[in-house]
């Protein structure tokens, strides 16, 4: 509640109302604010003038460590801080010197106390910065970009007031060009750019509204690189923004730096409890590339604190796909691998009144305002007997958990660090009936690992506060935790829970159904590791959530099968042909380029004999205009025999199908050139191809208002079409699954596992070209 003397004194300092009002609703911001006014009136003995009240306002909202409180109040108030930048610059300071005391020399240096600029200083460096660019100003004369002078004019003189640089630069260009003509009021022409959808269409390299830069150009290992500018040095973690420290930070640092030399670790912590899918590929490339872009290691590290959830086939498939997408682990880490050490903290903990035993039944801790609980006081004694209790076995799952007393950034109080599971563990087997959560587990794991960066997504910034306040409780190596945005894909579902529902339902085989954006299931659709990496990388490293759309994946995907996938010829509706004028009596060898574009790639043979196959849409007895293909009157080249093909008879069924083709053949320099060249097979081998679409119709199936039925209602009936007796030249026999190959003219494929002696099976990964009607 608002009380009167809180509002004046808050509007005293020059805040709305309105302002004032939320303020007093952020307790630590208000507390924190009401003694910084109050500590300024007693050293003013006056009333609060509204410059320095914005001044307080801004010492209050963005000091992390209350001890400075009255130190920097005291420079605010006798006016030796006076500007936002001397703030900042006396935040920054206290930030990065968290040791008493304070060397008030050096402090006083580095915030520009007792500094001053005079007018004629500002005056000369303003000249000097336009004589600089003196030409380029004449040309330009009011189109140049005048922030550049008051750049370099600021750049000279620090802390000189941002107000008389900009009036002085506008005296000095007013002298040097005088008053603005008409054409200076006309806007500067600008160089036309290409669409960003036209750039889709090409390469999709240029997004900008999907989280990419235009022009990207970057690979991942560059942009890390870049990272490491924003981020803090190992053993600097003090100089993070909101980094929380202790009196014993810096020694703890020290002895961080003795076990790791200074060297970048990072780590990937899934919980081994479902399948890793493309937002898992970004950060996987985002912690293992950071660490190696600077030439540090990462960790490999199960959060296996679930039981319940857990199976040793998801072990697996984690490890698979981080080194399916080229990234090798220091060292494979289990959280289960300290649960003795973690315990202990646990008990370390209630010992120093930080955490208690809890009786508050689970139904009872949700939603936004739980009630308090009765237990939070209770005796630490009483709390180390329950707690030992509960590992013990003596409380049923549920009847008490061991609670941390804090308050996370999202109003959640006493988050658990310890419930009761009665579920063997399946690597401690039936040791443990209590397992730490979350909120307990990782940043301890990450302070004993000795991580420099912890590197997680935006979801997790809640926990950021609860990260610093435990590691700080029981004095250990604390880390800085870093966040970054997702990266989420439409017309996609991604959540353990759903695919689960959609295995149930009938709708996809399994976690790895092509269909799926799980890693397994692109990995098995035929989509390459070095296509995904380049996708995370186009997509960045950006703060903010990116949603994608699947067809900028699979340009990255055509991207590198283009280069990479051998040419074979299919054929999907076969249509019988044979060329009754065959100039051989033997099936002839033809030599086909495994790339046409590169022939030094090799070469594969084919048969090619008197029966062919061709595709049946490739024929038509009466063609629309426009058609190019086989038809009465119209021959059509067959690719890479240097034949042409002419209509002589259409074989019919009782029904009136086509059946079959009868054809001459000439060779192609012996006549007119064909409008068109078709792909074909001869004496090819049956197989299974599986053609892959959208599993869901809209965008967001996830979203009620797009999709009120719920995403299960949203499926794509014609997601999956199998062609059962497909056929393919006899150059892939010896195929195993996962290669890939581009079939002429149809898209690349890739073999599947369901493949077997004799019988073939392919699934399309992605067609030659982006379908135009995918926006």
């Amino acid at each position: 509640m608002a009380t009167p003397d809180s509002l004046a004194l808050f509007t005293g300092l020059g805040l709305s109302e309105l302002k004032a009002r939320e303020t007093l609703k952020n307790t630590t911001l208000s507390t924190q604010l009401r003694e910084a006014a109050t500590q300024a009136q007693q050293t003013l003995g006056s009333t609060i003038d509204k410059a320095t009240g914005t001044l307080l306002y801004g010492l209050a909202s963005r000091l992390r460590d209350p001890r400075r409180l009255p130190f920097l109040v005291g420079y605010i108030a006798r006016k030796k801080i006076h500007s936002e930048l001397q703030l900042s610059a006396a935040l920054e300071y206290v930030r990065s010197h968290p040791l008493d005391p304070i060397d008030t020399a050096d402090f006083e240096r580095e915030c520009g106390v007792d500094v001053m600029v005079t007018p004629e200083q500002i005056e000369e460096a303003v000249e000097a910065a336009i004589n600089r660019h003196r030409p380029q100003l004449l040309e330009e004369r009011y189109h140049f970009n005048m922030g550049l002078l008051m750049g370099e004019a600021r750049a000279v003189l620090k802390w000189a007031d941002g107000k008389m640089i900009k009036h002085e630069v506008d005296m000095q260009v007013l002298h040097l060009l005088g008053p603005k003509k008409e054409s200076d009021l006309n806007k500067k022409s600008k160089v036309v750019k290409a669409r960003p959808e036209d750039a889709d269409r090409k390469k999709a390299k240029d997004v900008v509204e999907n989280g990419m830069a235009a022009g990207q150009a970057l690979s991942l290992m560059e942009q890390l690189r870049g990272e490491a500018l924003k981020f803090h040095k190992p053993g600097e973690n003090y100089r993070t923004p909101g980094y929380v420290t202790t009196p014993h930070t810096m020694d703890l640092l020290k002895q961080h730096l003795e076990v790791t030399g200074g060297q970048v670790r990072t780590r990937f912590p899934p919980e081994p409890n479902g399948i890793l899918h493309i937002g898992h590929a970004k950060a996987i490339n985002f912690n293992f590339g950071y660490a190696k872009a600077n030439n540090g290691i990462c960790f490999l590290r199960y959060d296996d604190t679930n039981p319940e959830k857990e199976e040793a086939k998801f072990f697996t498939a984690i490890y698979d796909m981080v080194a399916w997408l080229g990234y090798s682990p220091h060292k494979v880490t289990y959280a289960s691998d300290y649960f003795d050490q973690l315990y202990t903290w646990a008990l370390e903990l209630i010992r120093r009144g930080q955490a208690y035993v809890c009786h508050q039944r689970g139904e009872e801790l949700k939603g936004h305002n739980p009630p308090p609980s009765p237990w939070r006081d209770r005796p630490v004694e009483e709390s180390l007997l329950l707690f030992e209790g509960m590992r013990k076995g003596k409380f049923a799952e549920g009847e008490a958990t061991l609670r941390m007393k804090l308050e996370m950034e999202d109003g959640k109080t006493d988050p658990v660090a310890y419930r009761v599971k009665y579920t063997p563990h399946h690597r401690t087997g039936d040791t443990w009936c209590i397992y730490p959560t979350y909120d307990y587990t990782h940043c301890l794991c990450d302070s004993i690992e000795h991580i420099t960066h912890s590197l997680c997504t935006k979801e997790f910034q809640a926990r950021r506060s609860s990260y610093f306040w435990l590691c700080n409780a029981l004095d250990v190596y604390c880390p800085v935790q870093w966040e970054y945005g997702r990266l989420n894909i439409h017309y996609a579902v991604v959540s353990k829970r759903k695919i689960l529902q959609l295995v149930a339902a009938g709708a996809v085989r399994d976690w790895d159904d092509p269909r799926l954006f799980t890693l397994t299931a692109l990995r098995r659709r035929g989509f390459p590791p070095e296509a995904i990496n380049n996708f995370c990388a186009r997509v960045g490293v950006t703060v903010a959530q990116t949603t994608m759309e699947p067809h900028l994946l699979e340009a990255c995907v055509r991207d590198v099968l283009n280069d990479t996938a051998p040419r074979a010829m299919a054929v999907l509706e076969p249509l019988r042909v044979t060329v009754t004028n065959f100039p051989a009596a033997e099936p002839l060898d033809i030599q086909v380029p495994n790339f046409p574009a590169d022939e030094s790639k090799g070469f594969h043979q084919v048969p090619f004999a008197s029966v062919i196959f061709m595709e049946r849409t490739d024929f038509k007895e009466e063609p629309e205009p426009g058609y190019k293909r086989l038809a009465w009157g119209q021959p059509v080249g067959l690719r890479h025999t240097g034949y042409v093909i002419e209509l002589q008879h259409v074989v019919k069924d009782p029904s009136g199908c086509v059946k079959s083709l009868e054809v001459t053949c000439r060779r192609t320099d012996a006549g007119e050139k064909p409008k068109a060249f078709i792909h074909w097979a001869s004496q090819p081998l049956t197989c299974e191809i599986r053609l892959y679409e959208r599993l869901f119709q809209h965008k967001n199936p996830e979203d009620p208002a797009e999709v009120p039925g719920g995403f299960l209602s949203d499926l794509n009936q014609a997601s999956l079409q199998v062609v059962e007796a497909a056929l393919v030249d006899c150059s892939v026999a010896l195929a195993k699954p996962f290669d890939k190959f581009q079939f002429e003219r149809l898209g690349y494929f890739s073999v599947d596992p369901d493949s077997h002696q004799g019988q073939l099976v392919f699934n399309r990964t992605v067609t030659l070209k982006e379908d135009p009607g995918k926006v």
